[in-house]
């Protein structure tokens, strides 16, 4: 039996008539590999399913250090479904994803609703070894190592309460991780009473080896583990991963990173880089389904960590890697598949290609602020190699408590604001912005000062 049959056995159950298209054509939609019509206009899916069709050709056109032109990143942001004007800079919260992930969530939803059975369901457990093994594949590990989470948090969370410590050991973690990275790490601390000992590095530095220091230096014979963020969400401070986690494991240290902000703007290695823990969000730079996350545990790992979560079905997996880490409940098995469809939309297009155009966009974003803005104070470092695309920075006369609104309300930009002496203005671009939007971005932030001028006085 062919595997389109296969397909087609397993996908079922849909109304005669959706939404006007007659069953037999829309499975031939479906099953095609093309989006669906039932969810958003046909108008919309039509324009779509070209777009979606030119993007693969004209990657598959490119040699492989080209990066593309603005014409073929235009195609790719034709693949989402921003809203008209709007700019969304703010991919280290929260992305869109693109309309092959989106109706791939869409079509199993409606499969899944059609016919909860057992039966029918049991096709998921295909689905979701083929999504481990694409993620497998996409960060360099192997398929033992991935298991399939809801987001960063919860991988993080497995990582801090799932390793035995002794009220001896001590954990070194930066200062500048996610919450989900340090408080759960002081809670669980303060129960079982180990130390954990904050790092902090220079606000002025100009190489790999200043920015690893604090870590070196806060190393001691107790030290168990160094926890860090791969990239700073509020900095963009990118740290030398392979060569902190090297050092850790000469020194009999294991490593965990939360790669929050690397995972779908990097092409992460994860092999070559040699940390025991990585996690990732779908919902942020892979642009994934929403609810969804990696966490990799390097095989030598997995025997020593303990489940979080024991639920159904654990006895089984206990022999079966880093699955032992995923009998969560009751899942969206609709979105674990989809976390496939997304490494196959970043594979299109090229891992590479991706990291090579957000850091194009965040140099030009970078570059063009400088230029423009007097006064202006970056946190972010300037260097590409010390950095990613997350861009964080300060302008001098600009009060922060007004400029998100701002921002969003009269200039149709998506970012984020953080208060505070460490707080600036976040952006984020992504393979959906192109430079057009960087400039309209620039000119909103050189705006600013007189705009908030203009409403203190009440003009």
């Amino acid at each position: 039996m062919s595997a389109n049959n296969n397909q087609k056995q397993k996908i079922r159950n849909f109304p005669e008539d959706v939404r006007g298209l007659r069953r037999r054509q829309f499975m031939k939609t479906i099953l095609g590999g093309a989006v669906a019509v039932t969810v958003l206009p046909s108008g919309v899916f039509s324009e779509n399913r070209g777009s979606y069709k030119s993007l693969k050709s004209t990657a598959i056109g490119l040699s492989a250090g080209d990066v593309g032109g603005e014409g073929f990143w235009k195609l790719a942001k034709e693949n989402f479904a921003i809203k008209k004007g709007l700019i969304m800079l703010n991919a280290a919260n929260l992305c869109p994803s693109p309309y092959p992930v989106q109706q791939r969530v869409f079509e199993l939803t409606r499969d899944i609703d059609a016919d909860p059975s057992s039966h029918n369901r049991k096709k998921f457990a295909d689905l979701r070894e083929g999504t481990r093994r694409a993620l497998a594949g996409y960060v360099g590990a192997s398929p033992e190592e991935i298991a399939i989470v809801r987001n960063t948090s919860e991988g993080n969370n497995m990582v801090i309460n799932g390793l035995t410590f002794k009220p001896c050991d001590e954990v070194i973690i930066w200062d500048e991780n996610h919450p989900t990275a340090n408080i759960a790490w002081d809670v669980r601390a303060e129960r079982y009473g180990f130390k954990v000992r904050r790092v902090k590095t220079p606000e002025v530095f100009e190489s790999d080896e200043e920015l690893m220091r604090p870590f070196f230096d806060a190393v001691t014979e107790r030290t168990r583990l160094m926890c860090f963020s791969h990239v700073s969400n509020i900095s963009g401070i990118a740290l030398p991963a392979e060569k902190m986690c090297a050092m850790a494991r000469e020194r009999g240290v294991f490593s965990h990173i939360d790669g929050a902000q690397t995972f779908g703007s990097h092409a992460v290695n994860l092999s070559a880089i040699g940390c025991d823990f990585y996690t990732g969000s779908a919902h942020k730079w892979f642009c994934g389904p929403k609810e969804a996350g990696i966490f990799y545990v390097r095989k030598e790992r997995i025997a020593g960590l303990w489940p979080t979560i024991v639920g159904v079905g654990y006895p089984g997996v206990i022999d079966k890697g880093a699955q032992k880490f995923e009998t969560l409940g009751q899942r969206d098995d609709s979105r674990i598949a989809a976390m496939g469809t997304t490494v196959e939309f970043h594979n299109k297009i090229g891992k590479d290609r991706i990291e090579a155009r957000i850091r194009f966009l965040a140099t030009a974003l970078k570059t063009r602020l400088k230029e423009r803005i007097p006064g202006i104070t970056f946190r972010t470092p300037l260097s590409p190699e010390l950095s990613g695309g997350v861009v964080v920075f300060d302008v001098a006369g600009v009060d922060l408590n007004k400029t998100l609104d701002i921002l969003y309300h009269e200039h149709n930009i998506g970012c984020a604001v953080f208060g505070g002496d460490s707080g600036g203005i976040r952006l984020c671009p992504h393979i959906y912005n192109t430079v057009e939007e960087i400039d309209r971005a620039v000119d909103a932030v050189a705006s600013l000062r007189s705009a908030q001028t203009s409403m203190s006085l009440g003009i």
